[in-house]
Order: structure tokens, then C-alpha cells, then sequence
């Protein structure tokens, strides 16, 4: 007896509605203080503004991006892409990593070239637009923390992180010039840029090794295969597991794959209904799709002595 079971629990948690709203009026926030930013790091000479800037800049790509990912993860499922784009989100999250990464680096190379020869600097300007630029990361990342999901979508997290790496570089930036108008130390703009350009970095690595972990179906950081193998083995028709694979779809949704071997003397609806009660108690360890194949002891010990013939043939026509 072997039987392949399902659960096809298509249905992931329905919060890409309200994620995409906020994404929206944060892209528009951003987008409108990114000018401003600009226009006075220009003007100003300041690196830690300029950064600041090219940062917000990465920050609106970041969420259009995102808000793509979401409007695409909402795609019906079809014939060539049977998960739908629910993977794009990822992708997003990953790209926004690497954007991240980007600019740490560029900020790095502007400021040790800087660090050589510190320009002069509007230090008063510079003062005024940075508290502004803080004022504007602090509302927009309370607004993305208070109402998405920000700690449990990989994609939210990722733009979240660009907009917390934006309010850093503001108290960079504050931190420049009141050290530059009260005892003229040109270096800290650069000096500045560069420590904010490695919590940049830091944070990027964060996302990037997230993201790896699921492109490559990595076993979910919520779980474990070992847990997962007792919670099957706990029930006592299943007599063991074995070819036990676990990874992440997208966010908040977990896939397993397995063979259970079960005793010979069970009927189809008894290994149904043992499907089923698996399905649950797998569904409280954060498994929201499941493929069980059922085989009795008899088809695992036929199993086992096919390969083992298989072996032993393979062996003999190798010498």
C-alpha cells in the first residue's frame, strides 16, 4: 500500500492588503524628503547629507519594489507557476540586500577619499535638513512598525531596514555637524558616513542571509527536522520517517515532504485519517503545506532490497 497525500493550504496569512498601503504612503514620504535631502547636500557639501540621500533613494526603490512583490504575490496561481509569484517576494528581499550593500560600499569610497581632504561645509544647513530627514525616518518607520509586519514578512523587513538604516544616517548626519560647528572637526562628516555606512552593511547582511536560506530551501529557522521527525514518530501508527524535506515558500508559509511507514493492516481511510490528525499537529509547528506519502513495512523492506540489488549490480558491472 502506498498513497501520496496532500494539503494544498493555498491561503496565506491576508495581511498584503494592509502591507501594501503602508509601503505606499511611506514610498510617498520618502520620495518627497529624498529631494529635499538631495538639494541640500548639493548645496551644503555634505557627504553624511548626500549619503543620506542616495540611501532615501535606495529606500523609494526599496519599497516600490516591495509593494511590486506584494502586488504580484496576490497573482492567482497557473499552469507553468503552481505557487504563483509568492517566490518574487523573496527575490525583493534580496535585491534590496544587496541595493544595501551597494551604497555602504559607495559611501565608504566617497568618505576615505573625503577623510584626504575635508571640504568646507554648510554646517548650519546641513544641521536643519538632517533633523528634518530624522523627524521623517522616525514617523515613517513608527507608521511601517505599528501597522505591517515588519518582524514576520522577509519582504516588510527588508524595506523596514532600509528606512531604519535612513534614521541612522540622520543622527549620523546631526552628530557631523554639531561636531563640526562646535570644534570645527571637518573629518567627522566622512568619519560619520563611514560608521553609518557599516550598520548599513551590517543590516544588509541580515537580509542576505535570510534570503539565501530560502532560495537554497533551506529548513525554516522556526524549526528543526529533528522536532518535526518526533512530533510524526509521537504517533504511534507511524513506525518511521524518512526522505524528510522541509522549506520555505515565502514568507509564513512552510512546506514539508515526506514518506511515513505505517503497519501493513492499515486501511486507506485509517492512513487518511492518520494524514490528517499529522497534518494538524505539524500546522502547530509553523507547517502550512504538507505531502505525506504512506507505505507499509512491507513496501519499506521491498524498497530496501531493491536497492540493495541495485547495489550489488552497479558493484558487479563496475568490476
Amino acid at each position: 500500500m502506498s498513497h501520496n497525500h496532500h494539503t494544498h493550504t493555498h491561503s496565506l496569512p491576508d495581511a498584503s492588503g494592509k502591507n501594501k498601503k503602508v509601503l505606499f504612503v511611506s514610498l510617498l514620504i520618502i520620495g518627497v524628503y529624498m529631494v529635499v535631502e538631495l538639494v541640500g547636500g548639493v548645496l551644503t557639501h555634505s557627504l553624511a547629507l548626500l549619503s543620506d540621500a542616495g540611501h532615501m533613494f535606495s529606500d523609494a526603490l526599496a519599497l516600490l519594489l516591495s509593494l511590486i512583490a506584494f502586488h504580484l504575490s496576490t497573482q492567482p496561481f497557473s499552469q507553468q507557476r503552481t505557487y504563483g509569484y509568492q517566490r518574487f517576494e523573496v527575490i525583493a528581499a534580496a535585491i534590496n540586500g544587496l541595493a544595501l550593500v551597494g551604497i555602504a560600499v559607495l559611501i565608504i569610497y566617497e568618505a576615505v577619499d573625503r577623510l584626504m581632504a575635508p571640504p568646507k561645509i554648510a554646517t548650519t544647513g546641513m544641521l536643519v535638513i538632517s533633523i528634518l530627514g530624522l523627524l521623517v525616518n522616525v514617523v515613517v518607520a513608527r507608521y511601517m512598525h505599528q501597522h505591517s509586519e515588519t518582524e514576520h514578512n522577509i519582504n516588510m523587513r527588508g524595506a523596514y531596514l532600509h528606512v531604519l538604516g535612513d534614521l541612522l544616517g540622520s543622527v549620523g548626519a546631526i552628530i557631523a555637524a554639531l561636531l563640526m560647528m562646535i570644534f570645527g572637526w571637518w573629518w567627522a562628516d566622512p568619519v560619520v558616513s563611514i560608521i553609518v555606512a557599516l550598520l548599513i552593511a551590517f543590516s544588509a547582511y541580515g537580509i542576505l542571509k535570510t534570503t539565501l536560506q530560502v532560495l537554497m530551501e533551506g529548513v525554516p529557522a522556526v524549526v528543526t527536522l529533528d522536532d518535526l521527525n518526533q512530533v510524526m514518530l509521537s504517533v504511534p501508527e507511524v513506525k518511521a520517517v524518512h526522505d524528510l524535506h522541509v522549506w520555505t515558500i515565502t514568507s509564513g508559509w512552510n512546506a514539508l515532504s515526506c514518506h511515513i511507514v505505517v503497519e501493513g493492516t492499515l486501511t486507506v481511510s485509517q492512513a487518511e485519517q492518520l494524514v490528517l490528525l499529522l497534518e494538524q499537529k505539524l500546522l502547530n509547528h509553523e507547517i502550512h503545506h504538507v505531502t505525506i506519502q504512506v507505505e507499509t513495512d512491507q513496501h519499506h523492506h521491498a524498497e530496501a532490497l531493491l536497492c540493495h540489488l541495485q547495489h550489488r549490480y552497479d558493484e558487479g558491472h563496475h568490476h
